[in-house]
């Protein structure tokens, strides 16, 4: 699959689409596309462009849409994956990368009790999103939530508006019979909004599993090993992707 080019909606006039100048400078100096070639353009909300480029410049590239696809490389669930913020930021990064590409819809960063790190780099996080939107062939770009309190998305889960179903990774020495997440995914309705919580480094506190299981969360196991946070946040979406496909 070709790699796409990323153009927001407001780049599109008509049938004319101007490239952003970062996106014209990597189709012209990196790429060497001429006049006449075809590209495809996607524009983070669902649309997937082809595109004969027409005029070439690295600070402005012009091109004409030939036609349009809609949720081209969408999954047909809605996956919220709700993470603890991580010390090292670069594995934090690699979990929104790898996240876009296993189908997750929204992104949000927890602060939890045991969370060491406060914040994020919301400009390199969203130009990461981009680049995995454009590698991946999806066509919609996740939502990136600034961090927030788990206990804003464990009210999310009590209100019952925002997520069908909604699970907690933790394992739980007291409870071995906590379901997998593959298993307690069968039988769920077809374009459910889920969604995933994983811990930070430290994992959740016995408190937070007790409040976002009483909220409505079922507590899961993601297997018999103990796992890094980004595994287990890529471990989870991939058991959700293989569910639905």
């Amino acid at each position: 699959m070709t790699t796409a080019f990323y153009a927001p909606p407001s780049a599109v006039h008509g049938r004319r689409l101007v490239l952003p100048p970062e996106e014209a400078r990597h189709a012209t100096r990196a790429l060497r596309h001429g006049p006449g070639d075809e590209i495809l353009v996607v524009d983070g909300e669902g649309a997937r462009h082809r595109v004969r480029l027409d005029q070439l410049g690295e600070e402005k590239t012009v091109g004409t849409i030939l036609g349009t696809e809609h949720d081209a490389g969408e999954p047909p669930y809605e996956l919220t994956v709700g993470l603890g913020l991580l010390k090292k930021r670069s594995r934090f990064e690699t979990v929104l990368e790898k996240a876009v590409e296993l189908g997750a819809a929204r992104l949000v960063p927890l602060r939890t009790r045991y969370t060491e790190a406060a914040s994020l780099r919301r400009e390199r996080s969203e130009r990461i999103l981009r680049a995995a939107l454009k590698q991946s062939g999806r066509s919609r770009l996740p939502r990136l939530d600034a961090p927030v309190p788990l206990e804003d998305l464990v009210e999310e889960v009590r209100n019952g508006g925002s997520f069908d179903r909604s699970f907690l990774a933790h394992r739980r020495h007291r409870h071995p019979a906590d379901p997998s997440l593959a298993s307690a995914l069968s039988g769920t309705d077809r374009a459910p909004r889920l969604l995933v919580l994983i811990g930070p480094e430290g994992g959740f506190s016995e408190e937070e599993v007790a409040r976002a299981e009483a909220a409505g969360a079922t507590v899961v196991a993601l297997g018999p090993r103990r796992l890094r946070t980004e595994t287990a946040a890529l471990t989870a979406a991939s058991a959700v992707m293989l569910a639905f496909s």
